[in-house]
């Protein structure tokens, strides 16, 4: 169904994926099934989404019944915050392991820079003070949890490993100080933040971006009634009428076409049928130039706390830098 592109350790990985993120427990399972009877071979993940359990009984119905070669799966999952410290790393990734139900992972991402503390073996993923605010780790570095994270690869439980929301600064550490070099780095992006100088930076080192929230995301939690709405822009539904097509269409087109891989999270089944009919169109170099003019810097993946950032005071906040 969907064009690949090949990671820097030779594997190929979908350009389309089903992200998950939000889909409640009694839905994700269906929705998974249902991307796979109609072609989705990636699916995005993440023990933070509490919901991995459900998402592996979809997989082994696409194993078993609809007789998909696991070869041709690709399935990516994340690292939750509370699990940085090195020593924690593989326990977590286990958990993960055994809820999917997978001989391996093809892809495992630290979900954030970000540590939280552990405070009580992995039970709370959200530690939080009396006031509301979260319990941090600050004393874990990133880097050294990617170290940690590479023994996975060492050891055959993961097929390739990769960052999410880590910053150019933070990658760059990683490469140097790591032995294996990410495979991707899973971001935030959509025309209000279309991440142009991330893209540079991390194509330049041979590494991917992964497009999360591609749709703007409207099912936040934290959304606004006057937020701007992604899908209800004007201009980008004058775009998408040119081309006979929804804008989520046009939005998941535009990533594609930038070699951005693309994961729109969606439990309906036309609209998982939708987000996949994007092969049959091509933007042209006027309306992908039109949709990179949006850029605003206009972030929507960003939890607030007081009106504030949540994890804006943690020493590896990642958004404190231009890219």
């Amino acid at each position: 169904m969907n064009s690949s592109i090949t990671l820097n350790i030779g594997f190929k990985l979908p350009l389309l994926g089903l992200g998950t993120w939000k889909s409640k427990p009694g839905e994700v399972e269906a929705a998974v099934k249902h991307a796979l009877k109609v072609g989705y071979r990636h699916i995005d993940c993440a023990y933070g989404y509490g919901n991995e359990s459900e998402v592996g009984k979809a997989l082994e119905y696409g194993l078993k019944e609809l007789k998909i070669p696991r070869e041709e799966l690709f399935v990516t999952s994340k690292l939750w915050n509370i699990f940085h410290k090195p020593e924690d790393v593989e326990p977590a990734f286990q958990k993960t392991y055994q809820d999917l139900g997978l001989d391996f992972v093809d892809l495992y991402l630290i979900h954030w820079p970000v540590a939280f503390a552990n405070v009580d073996g992995g039970k709370t993923n959200m530690p939080k003070n009396p006031d509301g605010t979260v319990i941090y780790d600050v004393d874990t570095h990133p880097t050294d949890t990617w170290l940690a994270m590479e023994k996975l690869v060492e050891k055959g439980l993961v097929k390739s490993i990769g960052l999410s929301n880590f910053n150019s600064v933070q990658i760059q550490d990683v490469l140097e100080k790591g032995k294996i070099k990410p495979v991707i780095n899973q971001v935030e992006c959509q025309p209000y933040l279309g991440q142009a100088k991330l893209k540079k930076f991390c194509e330049d080192r041979g590494i991917f971006l992964t497009a999360y929230s591609p749709l703007g995301s409207p099912d936040r939690p934290w959304a606004k009634p006057d937020d701007k709405e992604l899908l209800q822009d004007p201009r980008l539904v004058e775009i998408a009428k040119k081309h006979n097509k929804s804008v989520a269409q046009l939005l998941i087109r535009w990533q594609v076409q930038r070699g951005i891989v693309v994961i729109p999270k969606s439990v309906t089944p036309s609209r998982i049928e939708e987000n996949a009919n994007i092969f049959d169109f091509e933007l042209s170099a006027e309306d992908m130039s039109t949709i990179e003019g949006f850029e605003c810097n206009g972030r929507i993946i960003l939890p607030m706390l007081n009106g504030k950032p949540r994890d804006g005071a943690h020493p590896h906040f990642p958004f404190n830098i231009e890219f």
